[in-house]
């Protein structure tokens, strides 16, 4: 680049000017306005609090709960089960003919679930009919018997009245009437003894067939076909039970209580039940049992709990969870209501309010409130489910505050 060039650069003495007093005054208005405005948002944030440190709160998150968490006195969990339970079992030895059982099926009281081989007890029954009739028979014969040896027995004592027989003929007639009154007693008695055999025979053709002792459902079977029952298992290869059954209409929730907390827990006393198999849904109950005696490896106290209503889908051995609640439960107090502590609800002006922690930020809502059980106030508007809100926020929490919540 040549000098011609070099001196095309140049600032002309015309444009040197322009940096005098003019310009120095439009960069002062512009910076004083700057500052102006930076001044103006300073004051505004500080009024608001967003310049201040974050405070510390408490806060608790916006859900649905239903009104007997408000009204609960004590917690308890346990088991459901029923009160009437058996493992069907035979009182006599023998090989299984014929099942009548599978897990599930409904039985009435006296329904034979199980036939043993029987056929030596059939016979016997059937030597016990006979040996009946053959005692009946004699008993006729016994009996036809004695009434001709009574009417020769009366006819000579009469005569010997008259003299018309001897004394010898006489004393024949009446030893004849009394063997004759005394085979008819022993006719008698066999037909007792014959009685009693057949209802032994038939007592023990009986334990041939394994019966529901109660109406129930069948929980499990425990046999097949063509294996060995016998009482208590005797045997090896033998089973002690063919199946286990219960009464579902006896079910009920039994918990264990601590000694420390038993004064909490009285006969009559309203119970929500919540099983883990129906986490949405409530079942109410009331204290049914206390059990007399503690267990002292545990130091707890058994509860039974009555379910009000049974319902058909509520099972033996189900876990459960009972709350225990200071009074029984309004027809419309049943169902979940989007609640808050009430230490969260601020009150000014006839306005209620919350403060709603969103991105470390209280932010101000107002609030329409309805019904509240104790500490717990049902929220109808204003806030969702999942919200978090600040418990007492104090006068240092305001809408905009930075605010700190724990971990």
């Amino acid at each position: 680049m040549g000098q011609d060039d070099l001196d095309k650069l140049r600032i002309g003495e015309n444009y040197r000017g322009s940096s005098g007093p003019g310009r120095r005054r439009k960069k002062l208005v512009w910076g004083l306005s700057i500052v102006s405005a930076i001044v103006v948002i300073v004051i505004i944030l500080a009024g608001t609090g967003r310049l201040l440190p974050a405070v510390p709160v408490s806060t608790a998150k916006v859900a649905l709960t239903f009104p007997s968490r408000a009204l609960t006195e004590l917690n308890a969990s346990g088991y459901v089960v029923a009160q009437r339970k058996a493992a069907v079992s035979s009182k006599a030895t023998g090989r299984i003919r014929k099942l009548s059982v599978e897990e599930g099926k409904v039985v009435k009281a006296g329904d034979i679930l199980a036939q043993l081989e029987n056929e030596d007890l059939v016979a016997t029954l059937e030597e016990g009919r006979a040996n009946l009739r053959v005692a009946k028979a004699a008993l006729t014969n016994a009996e036809a018997e004695m009434a001709d040896a009574t009417l020769n027995y009366n006819r000579n004592k009469s005569l010997k009245a008259t003299g018309a027989v001897s004394d010898q003929a006489f004393d024949a007639a009446e030893a004849r009437y009394k063997k004759a009154l005394s085979s008819e007693t022993q006719a008698r008695f066999l037909i007792g003894r014959a009685e009693a055999s057949l209802r032994l025979a038939e007592v023990n053709l009986e334990y041939s067939l394994i019966r529901a002792p109660f109406d129930g459902v069948i929980l499990t079977k425990s046999a097949d076909e063509g294996e060995i029952v016998a009482p208590f298992g005797a045997s090896v290869n033998a089973r002690a039970a063919v199946a286990t059954m219960a009464d579902l209409s006896s079910l009920m929730v039994e918990v264990d209580v601590s000694e420390a907390s038993l004064e909490k827990v009285r006969l009559g006393q309203a119970v929500e039940v919540r099983l883990d198999a129906f986490p949405d849904d409530r079942f109410a109950g009331t204290v049914h049992m206390i059990v007399p005696t503690a267990d002292r490896s545990k130091a707890t106290v058994l509860t039974k709990i009555k379910f009000e209503k049974l319902d058909s889908r509520v099972l033996p051995e189900m876990s459960a969870k009972a709350a225990f609640l200071s009074r029984p439960l309004g027809p419309d107090e049943h169902k979940p209501f989007l609640g808050i502590p009430r230490s969260a609800v601020n009150a000014a002006n006839g306005q209620k309010t919350v403060y709603r922690v969103n991105e470390a930020r209280a932010h101000q809502l107002a609030v329409e409130t309805g019904r509240e059980w104790g500490d717990t106030v049902e929220v109808l508007s204003g806030i969702q489910d999942g919200d978090i809100v600040i418990l007492k926020p104090g006068d240092q929490v305001r809408d905009g505050r930075r605010v700190k919540v724990p971990e």
